[in-house]
């Protein structure tokens, strides 16, 4: 089943003039295909984060270790110390955060249910299944990166959810992924690690 989604995203994503309205086959571009092909084949994943929340009136850091198996993603908070070992556990479309058998809600960060619990899983279906609008390699500090842009083809530049993703060049690892809302950044996920299966 996996073989015949990744077919048609591929068969989908070419024949839409993404990754700029070129479609020209460009390097940004067939590297862009090549990694969807990878994240689509993957089967789990483990990765150490920071997430930025941005709530409006308040900004909230958390730094987490993920590991995501399919449909399940375990998610473990590390930092700040007054939430370390609340864990998010993460099942399809249902997630729910855990410590000591209280479970905690941490409110949506865009329309669609967009919470920092969820911020890894998102950023992955970005990566498998998001429409690329603007693919282009450039330097993200010392790392030669691809930047994805992923949105509602209906939507204008800069309305609507628009995931910005980065990937190493070389290796392919997500380096960092970014959710903007009408053009207001909201959430950050910088990673320090990423391996993938």
């Amino acid at each position: 089943m996996r073989r015949s989604l990744l077919i048609c995203v591929l068969m989908m994503t070419l024949s839409l003039s993404a990754c700029g309205g070129g479609g020209g086959g460009s390097e940004a571009e067939e590297l862009a295909l090549t990694i969807r092909g990878e994240y689509l084949a993957m089967t789990s994943c483990a990765a150490q984060a920071v997430v930025t929340a941005d709530y409006g009136q308040r900004v909230y850091r958390y730094e987490l270790s993920a590991a995501v198996n399919g449909e399940e993603a375990l998610l473990t908070l590390t930092a700040p110390e007054t939430v370390a070992g609340l864990t998010a556990r993460i099942e399809e479309d249902e997630g729910w955060l855990e410590y000591d058998g209280a479970i905690l809600e941490t409110g949506e960060l865009a329309p669609g249910g967009l919470t920092p619990m969820g911020a890894i899983p998102a950023l992955l279906e970005t990566a498998r299944s998001g429409y690329l609008d603007t693919c282009v390699l450039e330097e993200l500090g010392e790392v030669q990166a691809l930047r994805v842009v992923s949105r509602d083809p209906e939507e204008k530049q800069g309305s609507g959810t628009e995931t910005t993703l980065w990937f190493d060049a070389a290796t392919h690892a997500l380096v960092r992924g970014e959710v903007s809302q009408d053009g207001v950044c909201v959430l950050q996920c910088e990673f320090s690690q990423f391996t993938k299966e």
